[in-house]
C-alpha cells in the first residue's frame, strides 16, 4: 500500500513544483526557505511530515550552488522529521559533464555531489536527462533517470515537418538521435569534428544524406550555443533546407540567447527542467516534462513500474 505522498519545493524552479502538484493535485508542503541577514540559508518544513513519503522537487539551476544548498538543507531537515522515505527529485542534475577524470589532478565533481545528496538524506533519485548515464553508478540508491524525448517526438510529429533528417551534433549524442529519428521514420546524420592535418584547426563535417532536408539537431544540453550554431551553419552550407535544433535542458549561458536569436535556426526547442526567464526569444519553444515526472512521482509511491516511461 502507498504511503501519503507530499510535495516540497526549494526555490530552483517553484512554477515547475507547482505543475506537478497540479497534475498529482497533491498541495506543496509549507516551508520556509529564505536566507539569514548574512546569506546563510535557512530551512524549515512548517507542517507534519511524519511517515509521509517525500519527494523534494529542486532542478540545480543558477545560481547552481545556493540551489545545491537549499536542497541539502531540505533533505537534512527531513532526514530529521521521521518521514518514511525521501527521494530528490532534480530535474536538471549541475556538475554532470564533470564524470571523469579527463585531466591529471581535478575532481569527479558529479560523484562527490551525489555522495553529498545521499549523506544529506536522500534515499531515492528521479532526475530527467543525465548528461552522461554513469551517473547513476555514482549514487548507492536507486536512481531513475527519465527522458524528455517521448514530450520533443510528440512536439514533432505533430508539426508534420516533411523530408526531415535526425542529427547528431556529436558523436555522444549518436543514441538518443537514433532513437528519435526511429521514432519519426527519417533519417540519421552524425556531425563530427576533423583535423584535415596537424596544426590545422578542426573543422565539422557531417555524415548521412543531409542535401534538401530539413534537419533536426537533438542534445541534450544548450549551454552557451556555440556548437550547435556552429553546426546549423554547417548543415546549410552542405545543402539542408532548415534547421531545427531541440534539447532537453536550456543552460542558455553567456552568449547562448543572441547567439541563438541571430542564428539560421528556425526554431529552438527545449523542456521546462530549468527556468529560462529572461531568456525568452521569438524562436524559442518551451515544452513541459511536469506530467512525465508527475506521473513517474505517481508510479514510486505506488511501488509500480517506471520504466515504460523510459521508451
Amino acid at each position: 500500500m502507498s504511503k501519503h505522498l507530499k510535495l516540497i519545493s526549494g526555490n530552483a524552479n517553484p512554477e515547475f513544483a507547482k505543475e506537478v502538484a497540479g497534475y498529482l493535485h497533491v498541495p506543496l508542503v509549507d516551508a520556509l526557505v529564505s536566507r539569514f541577514s548574512d546569506g546563510e540559508i535557512r530551512v524549515q518544513i512548517k507542517e507534519n511530515v511524519r511517515g509521509a513519503d517525500i519527494f523534494v522537487i529542486q532542478p540545480l539551476v543558477p545560481p547552481i550552488n545556493d540551489h545545491i544548498m537549499e536542497l541539502l538543507l531540505l533533505l537534512d531537515a527531513l532526514k530529521r522529521s521521521s518521514t518514511h522515505r525521501i527521494t530528490a527529485v532534480i530535474p536538471y542534475f549541475a556538475y554532470a559533464r564533470q564524470d571523469r577524470k579527463d585531466k591529471p589532478r581535478v575532481p569527479i565533481s558529479a560523484k562527490l555531489l551525489a555522495d553529498i545528496i545521499q549523506k544529506a538524506g536522500a534515499e531515492r533519485v528521479l532526475t530527467v536527462d543525465l548528461h552522461s548515464a554513469q551517473i547513476q553508478g555514482f549514487f548507492d540508491c536507486p536512481v531513475d533517470n527519465l527522458y524528455a524525448l517521448p514530450v520533443i517526438l510528440d512536439y514533432l510529429k505533430n508539426k508534420e515537418i516533411e523530408n526531415a533528417v535526425v542529427v547528431s551534433p556529436d558523436a555522444g549524442g549518436v543514441e538518443r538521435a537514433r532513437l528519435l529519428a526511429n521514432k519519426l521514420g527519417v533519417g540519421l546524420a552524425i556531425i563530427y569534428k576533423k583535423r584535415p592535418e596537424p596544426n590545422v584547426v578542426e573543422t565539422l563535417d557531417v555524415i548521412g544524406d543531409i542535401e534538401g532536408k530539413n534537419a533536426i539537431i537533438i542534445d541534450d544540453i544548450i549551454d552557451t550555443a556555440g556548437t550547435i550554431v556552429a553546426a546549423s551553419n554547417m548543415l546549410l552550407e552542405k545543402g539542408a533546407k532548415s534547421v531545427i535544433a531541440a534539447c532537453t535542458h536550456p543552460v542558455f549561458s553567456g552568449p547562448a540567447v543572441e547567439r541563438l536569436k541571430n542564428s539560421a535556426i528556425d526554431e529552438v526547442i527545449a523542456t521546462n527542467t530549468i527556468p529560462v526567464e529572461g531568456k525568452e526569444f521569438d524562436k524559442l519553444t518551451i515544452l513541459s516534462v511536469a506530467e512525465l515526472v508527475g506521473e513517474a512521482i505517481k508510479r514510486i509511491n505506488i511501488e509500480s513500474s517506471v520504466s515504460s516511461l523510459f521508451v
